[in-house]
């Protein structure tokens, strides 16, 4: 019986969502919203996405070995469990992105902003930091730690330093 009465309860609080959305929410910003693009389990090794506007974009298992997206705007980007051993990250902003269990072995995160974005089980071996902003974003204690031995710099963007942003001591 409780059961029944609860998803009752989460039924009607989805129908109110849905009615307010399609009441409250002008036409002109359903007409002007546009799915964002996916590259989902797509081979994209050596490709340029340098200086593009990518927000929110999907790139969640993709191979994006020596890709260079440098300067480019991925705030709020899906790049889960993807591969971008060797990737130009330079002065990319990454501010709410998804970048947990990727393979950044070797890359350039250099200036990088990396504002609130989930970094779990990513893989940091041999990459480049100087001046990243960590600022608030979610990382294993043994990658704060392996990251704060090679912090070092201040974001051109922020102004912060990379230790500070990764707490390091």
């Amino acid at each position: 019986m409780w059961r029944l009465i609860n998803a009752y309860k989460t039924a009607v609080v989805i129908l109110v969502v849905i009615v307010a959305c399609v009441v409250f929410v002008p036409s002109s910003a359903i007409a002007d919203w546009t799915h964002p693009m996916s590259f989902s389990n797509a081979e994209l090794s050596r490709k340029d996405f340098s200086g593009q506007e990518l927000q929110a974009c999907e790139f969640s298992n993709a191979n994006m070995e020596l890709a260079n997206f440098s300067n480019a705007d991925l705030r709020g980007a899906v790049m889960s469990a993807s591969v971008m051993t060797s990737a130009n990250l330079q002065a990319a902003n990454l501010s709410n992105a998804l970048v947990d269990q990727v393979d950044l072995t070797g890359a350039d995160l250099s200036d990088a902003i990396f504002f609130e974005a989930l970094l779990l089980r990513t893989t940091f071996k041999n990459v480049n930091i100087n001046g990243a902003d960590f600022t608030d974003a979610i990382l294993d204690g043994a990658q704060v730690k392996e990251l704060c031995g090679i912090a070092r710099g201040v974001n051109k963007q922020t102004g912060i330093k990379t230790r500070d942003s990764l707490g390091c001591r």
